[in-house]
């Protein structure tokens, strides 16, 4: 098989609660912070389903040092004017100890629709995640890549886990955002597909009953995007730390170079049921690194560094040619330091044995998750 390598271009995606940096409990953006991020940053800033919700965007970047510099720049401009609010982005899946029933959605159209649509279930929706685009132009290359990456989306989500509490309590998963994510419809593992042709005409059953009116309302784990030619991960947890941001697209950029390039030659990796991914998708969630995923072809449980250590030898020549080599190796510095979610952990058991109260230690972890977004700006 022959054919013209694509650039596989990286844009992502980051969701931040915005945090009153006196009481540390999540707060609206006022209208006027929103305003200014808009007029600082243009298209690359927006609103969320929540008001203490904000999300940027990358620009279509060629590799990714380039995402690190325009990372970096959208970061640190909605960290200024948020401090000019008295408020902090925090870049945690979940925050740890307020309350979505004290949330309100942010009024627009869409949102408006949402609540209308998915009732309760949304109201719920008090999460940040982080969405990875890698640009494939050939519409059923898109979707046999897709089919095939599914089997590692667990194993990235692993690395990125950092929503370990929900309203004040420790849930004792290292990735709780999912549990509430997956009560929404159209969530989850992507079907395995045999071609473009089939996912829009399953797309297209949706839109002709009026159930959905574009494939943007389909949240899968990874999915084609709806509005660029490219795939888009979506299972990751956002990460407090810029360079496990960094690090996580280019394992992802990496790992789809390494499937069209086997395609190249013929070659594929194994197709297993959703049946058993979503039992490693599960691991992920419950134990992040602390515990290993299954090896299906050993049929046997392994160490989460044996897994990472395995998919970095399939991934490095790869990751020399696109010039992300050194993000893809800090993943090894992740299993050293531990997720974003060990470390909120630690925080809140040392603030315990320092006898701080559960709130104080509880908005100590929030501190600490205010600390590490401005860590890397």
């Amino acid at each position: 098989m022959s054919g013209t390598e694509p650039d596989f271009t990286i844009g992502i995606e980051e969701e931040y609660l915005l945090v009153d940096l006196d009481s540390l409990s999540l707060a609206p953006a006022p209208q006027e912070l929103m305003d200014r991020c808009a007029e600082a940053l243009g298209g690359q800033f927006a609103p969320e389903f929540l008001e203490c919700q904000v999300e940027i965007g990358s620009k279509v970047c060629q590799n990714v040092g380039e995402a690190r510099e325009d990372l970096k720049r959208l970061r640190s401009t909605v960290a200024r004017i948020a401090g000019e609010f008295n408020l902090a982005p925090i870049a945690a899946s979940c925050h740890p100890f307020s309350n979505w029933r004290d949330q309100h959605h942010t009024r627009k159209e869409r949102y408006d629709g949402l609540r209308d649509d998915l009732a309760q279930v949304v109201r719920r929706l008090l999460i940040c995640g982080n969405h990875v685009h890698v640009g494939l132009p050939d519409d059923d290359l898109r979707i046999d890549i897709m089919n095939q990456l599914s089997y590692f989306l667990p194993h990235l989500l692993a690395l990125s886990c950092s929503s370990p509490f929900w309203q004040g309590e420790d849930t004792g998963l290292n990735c709780y955002r999912l549990t509430v994510f997956d009560n929404l419809p159209r969530t989850g593992l992507p079907p395995k597909l045999d071609s473009w042709g089939e996912y829009e005409r399953s797309v297209a059953i949706l839109i002709d009953l009026g159930l959905i009116e574009d494939s943007s309302k389909i949240w899968w784990d990874l999915r084609p995007s709806h509005r660029f030619p490219t795939l888009e991960s979506r299972i990751l947890d956002v990460s407090p730390r810029l360079e496990t941001t960094l690090t996580l697209a280019a394992l992802t950029q990496a790992l789809i170079r390494m499937l069209w390039r086997l395609r190249q030659k013929n070659q594929r990796w194994r197709l297993y049921d959703n049946f058993l991914i979503a039992e490693n998708r599960w691991r992920a969630q419950r134990y992040g690194i602390n515990q290993g995923p299954i090896d299906f072809g050993s049929r046997e449980i392994i160490p989460y560094a044996q897994a990472i250590n395995e998919i970095l030898a399939l991934v490095h020549h790869d990751a020399e040619a696109l010039g992300c080599l050194a993000e893809v190796e800090h993943a090894r510095s992740i299993l050293d330091t531990g997720t974003s979610s060990d470390r909120q952990r630690a925080v809140f058991e040392d603030a315990l044995e320092a006898e701080y109260s559960r709130e104080e230690a509880l908005k100590r972890v929030v501190h600490h998750l205010v600390e590490e977004f401005h860590a890397d700006l």
